[in-house]
């Protein structure tokens, strides 16, 4: 059957509907591309979360999303990200998204540069590893490139920080941090959190009192370590104040299990040999204030090293509930030390 004039007929007949054909095929690649654009990926807000490496190319960033479930339609995208020039304005880095967004919601995010960010609290009074150990839990950080940094001479000065070690530098406090930031990064901004705090009225207090920054920064942090309760500071810096007067030794016990050495951390529990360890910060043994900070003090401990209580304390003795038992004579600390230690909880 000869079907050629049988089509010839039919276009004659349906020239103007076929001509529409064109327009109607890009109307519904327009309205598709539309509803991609702005509708939901996913009808479920499921988070989730990728990671753009630093210098990948648009194709590989659409290819990361497109396998992560985000964008289906990857050609789609690609004229979406071309349409608003947005193709090399992405920045890499780990990103949350949720399944409600849509593919121009999701590039937005990803060219303002939403990067996911940790909420980390560091508490007052925790030491450099103990710091590390919380940023390590978060995948933040290389452990061994912080402790590095944390003792390296030319990063210490980069920072203002004339000491050995950054110990008693790194400002306690809640930040957001990022997977993107490097290690030295996050130092930093630890850091410039310390010099914010540490005010020039605060610095010239301590050169009134005859204290460089570093043995302020140490004093506060002892005083950090022997007691949380706010109310007592005062009361414990008025003690080590009044043994440095009198020349006596500040026999602190956190000071005896402070240990830099790799491997090492500042230990709660104190035993014999550890007041009699010689070892350089221990104050059962040496005279004066340590070398250096044993601990990260807040601002709470720091002021407190600078505004002592003027009391004759001398003594101080725990009394089992988070407080202590202060004393001006070693007889009366020899007997606030017989009947707490009596009460004791066994354990």
């Amino acid at each position: 059957m000869n079907v050629g004039p049988f089509i010839r007929r039919f276009i004659a007949v349906h020239r103007e509907k076929l001509m529409l054909l064109p327009l109607l095929a890009l109307f519904l690649v327009i309205l598709d591309f539309h509803q991609y654009v702005n509708l939901p990926v996913h009808s479920v807000p499921t988070p989730r979360t990728v990671d753009i490496p630093t210098g990948s190319g648009f194709f590989r960033i659409s290819e990361i999303l497109d396998d992560a479930g985000l964008i289906r339609k990857r050609p789609y995208f690609w004229v979406l990200a071309l349409g608003e020039q947005s193709a090399h304005q992405i920045r890499a880095g780990e990103y949350e998204f949720s399944g409600i967004l849509s593919p121009a919601e999701i590039l937005k995010k990803l060219v303002r540069g939403e990067i996911k960010d940790y909420p980390v609290t560091l508490p007052e009074d925790l030491t450099v590893r103990d710091i590390a150990q919380r940023l390590l839990s978060f995948r933040l950080i290389h452990e061994q490139e912080f402790m590095d940094l944390a003792t390296d001479p030319a990063f210490l000065a980069s920072l203002g920080i004339e000491g050995e070690s950054i110990e008693g530098y790194l400002f306690p406090d809640t930040y957001k941090f990022t997977r993107s930031m490097t290690t030295a990064e996050i130092v930093r901004i630890m850091v410039r959190q310390f010099w914010k705090k540490v005010t020039p009225e605060l610095r010239e207090r301590a050169e009134e009192m005859g204290l460089s920054l570093g043995e302020w920064v140490t004093l506060a942090s002892i005083i950090g370590r022997e007691s949380g309760n706010r109310e007592e500071k005062v009361l414990i810096s008025a003690v080590f104040h009044n043994r440095l007067k009198r020349g006596m030794k500040l026999q602190s016990d956190p000071t005896a299990v402070y240990r830099l050495e790799p491997g090492d951390g500042a230990s709660k529990i104190v035993r014999k040999k550890d007041l009699e360890a010689d070892t350089p910060h221990n104050t059962y043994r040496i005279r004066g204030l340590p070398p250096s900070p044993i601990a990260n003090p807040g601002i709470d401990s720091l002021r407190a090293a600078l505004y002592p209580a003027s009391v004759p304390y001398l003594y101080f003795v725990s009394k089992n509930d988070g407080s202590h038992q202060f004393s001006a004579s070693l007889e009366a600390h020899n007997q606030a030390i017989s009947k707490y230690r009596m009460n004791r909880p066994k354990n």
